[in-house]
């Protein structure tokens, strides 16, 4: 294992997050203030859990947090952090889509550590990686708040350019991040769009 991951690993636990991709979220939040006080954050792919525990301490105990993966997911909320609503379902899923506007009036931020099965095929992975992502969008455009932030995990390739345009025409705003805990040779990277735009009408 390379140093820079073990330090990672090391890390999360000593932090009590049961993953290191915790700090591709810190690293981006540190520096871009994208999870405010009192928000409601959806955390897609959520499993095992490490965002949604993070954003919970960010937005605070008056805030919430919603985690959502195929996976069962049960961490206890810690005090002073916002309760944490974890949720089975698949993204795809229309039910997903009723239970949310059920139970919650819109979302401030959506995050998404979504990533498909590698096969290996770089052209293949990056394809099932856009599709995750273009869900996400997906529902950030039928429950995000006016202004609220999305960002969210994407594998670089050849339409990777046209995802990013599709994102510009929702967001203010659309960087691009590459947390310093992700791996080098990974082609994961982030988008943090700020300021989302509803369509009108």
């Amino acid at each position: 294992m390379r140093k820079e991951q073990d330090f990672y690993f090391h890390k999360a636990k000593k932090d009590n997050y049961p993953a290191r991709s915790v700090y591709k979220l810190e690293e981006a939040q540190q520096k871009h203030k994208f999870l405010k006080r009192k928000q409601r954050v959806l955390d897609l792919g959520c499993h095992p859990g490490s965002w949604s525990l993070y954003a919970a301490k960010v937005v605070g105990a008056k805030g919430a947090v919603v985690g959502v993966d195929l996976q069962h997911t049960d961490i206890p909320t810690q005090k002073d952090h916002a309760e944490i609503h974890w949720l089975c379902y698949d993204v795809y899923s229309d039910e997903l889509i009723t239970e949310l506007r059920k139970l919650w009036p819109g979302f401030h931020a959506l995050v998404s550590d979504m990533a498909p099965r590698t096969t290996g095929n770089q052209f293949s992975d990056h394809q099932h990686s856009l599709r995750l992502c273009r869900r996400a969008l997906e529902i950030a455009e039928l429950l995000l708040h006016e202004n609220g932030s999305l960002y969210c995990k994407v594998f670089q390739g050849v339409d990777f350019p046209e995802f990013q345009q599709e994102c510009k025409q929702r967001f203010a705003t659309v960087k691009v991040v590459k947390p310093q805990s992700s791996r080098n040779e990974s082609r994961e990277v982030f988008l943090l769009g700020r300021g989302f735009k509803r369509k009108k009408g």
